[in-house]
């Protein structure tokens, strides 16, 4: 029997396995977690213990032994709330991930992680459950908690890029364009109250000027070229 040719991937596969090679390179080490004697010892997946150890703080973003412990121990907690109450090794894993996949920068944002995989663990049991309801009353129930975890979630993505940001929005404006004779205005610019005029900030000052433009002429009242009248001539009115 002949041996089965090695398969060649195409052009766009080739393309896709670069990229990943290059995501895998440039992404912290996935670090798995055995939970061992019922929760009481978590074991790192690696070669050296104390280096897996400080390679797991460092992914949660921290350096206190206490923290990542009761980190772990939460996530634990989370990982037996599904149906049965039997400890899920592969979605406590899954919950680990998650965290160490926002890079947490301190406890903080490792905290929040924690709290996102937790809430999209919830959406999903009540996805399912939404999908095996009997009744109206059922559904309702399932469709409420599935809205407010979702909406939650929502926020949590919030909050996180608030709390990295320091609370500030920054706009980058890349391009402009000005035609002749108009001015580019930087400031909040609101609509009246009947949405038929703009009304501009008192200190808003233009960003864009020409200097080369040549001034309008000022349009004032005309004057009056005098009229000479004959002597003898009576006006008609």
């Amino acid at each position: 029997m002949s041996e089965k040719p090695k398969y060649q991937p195409t052009e766009r596969e080739r393309a896709v396995l670069r990229k990943q090679a290059e995501r895998r390179e440039a992404e912290t080490p996935a670090l798995r977690v055995e939970v061992l004697s019922k929760g009481a010892t978590l074991l790192v997946d690696h070669p050296d213990a104390t280096v897996g150890r400080d390679l797991l703080m460092e992914a949660l973003g921290t350096a206190n032994a206490h923290f990542s412990g009761g980190l772990l121990y939460t996530l634990r907690i989370a990982a037996s709330a599904t149906e049965g109450c039997r400890f899920d090794q592969d979605l406590f894993n899954f919950m680990l991930s998650v965290i160490t996949g926002i890079k947490p920068n301190e406890q903080l944002e490792a905290m929040l992680g924690a709290q996102m995989a937790a809430i999209h663990i919830a959406m999903m049991a009540f996805t399912q459950r939404l999908g095996t309801v009997d009744n109206i009353p059922q559904q309702d129930s399932a469709e409420r908690a599935l809205n407010k975890l979702a909406r939650t979630f929502t926020t949590q993505m919030e909050t996180l890029r608030r709390y990295r940001t320091g609370g500030q929005q920054n706009v980058t404006v890349h391009h402009v364009s000005v035609s002749e004779g108009g001015q580019a205005i930087v400031g909040n610019v609101t609509r009246a109250g009947d949405g038929t005029a703009l009304e501009k900030p008192a200190n808003a000052t233009p960003a864009l000027a020409d200097e080369r433009q040549p001034a309008m002429e000022s349009i004032g009242k005309p004057e009056h070229s005098p009229v000479l009248l004959r002597r003898g001539e009576k006006d008609d009115g």
